[in-house]
């Protein structure tokens, strides 16, 4: 769940940042298409969100670069006739969203467009005694809710998508975490710790010396 937001204005491009990471997305972000293209060159995304309207490398150029693969691009532009939402699907993009946008509808498109870009799955993962819901953003031990953290959410998911196998550190930053996280600082072993302490007994979280966190 790796979101790219590329947007021009600042505090637009935060705003949206922000509210993404709420919904326990890893979002990062960039300001003009340069930089996009930088950061897609070193970052798997899932779906990115472009400004049309970008100074240097213009969002349309952006579009035809990232287009294709497994990268799923939402357009987000003032330009809203008929003729721009064509011509901008024409270039590869998936999605097109009008400026103004209400965020609950921005919030929809980007789940719709994560469905589409993630190999298929079942919508409910279950793996020892734990039930998660990514579509209901619930989980469940034995029955019992579990209320978690958009972060610990994101863990748990990343976790139990692994179907058993170990999920290194690095890996568990890349999926869960955005660009801006410090790999030295303890924030990665602290939400694991909440989140096994949540999940309660016995332990279901196993740390694997020199590999990383593994679900059993």
């Amino acid at each position: 769940m790796r979101v790219l937001v590329v947007e021009d204005d600042a505090v637009l491009a935060e705003a949206i940042a922000r509210g993404l990471r709420r919904h326990a997305m890893s979002v990062d972000v960039a300001v003009d298409g340069a930089r996009a293209l930088e950061c897609a060159a070193v970052t798997r995304y899932d779906v990115v969100v472009l400004d049309r309207d970008l100074p240097g490398v213009h969002g349309d150029e952006v579009c035809q670069q990232l287009a294709g693969d497994s990268i799923r691009i939402l357009m987000l532009t003032a330009a809203s006739t008929v003729r721009d939402r064509v011509s901008g699907l024409n270039l590869g993009a998936d999605d097109y969203l009008p400026k103004p946008f209400a965020f609950d509808e921005l919030v929809a498109r980007v789940h719709a467009l994560l469905r589409r870009s993630a190999p298929a799955r079942a919508p409910v993962i279950t793996r020892a005694g734990i039930t998660l819901d990514p579509a209901q953003r619930v989980v469940f031990r034995d029955g019992q809710f579990i209320r978690l953290s958009p972060k610990e959410f994101a863990v748990l998911y990343v976790l139990l998508s692994a179907d058993g196998a170990v999920v290194s550190a690095e890996e568990l930053l890349d999926r869960a975490w955005d660009e801006h996280a410090d790999p030295f600082t303890n924030s990665m072993r602290t939400t694991v710790g909440t989140l096994r302490k949540k999940l309660g007994e016995p332990p279901v979280i196993g740390t694997v010396v020199g590999a990383g966190y593994q679900i059993r």
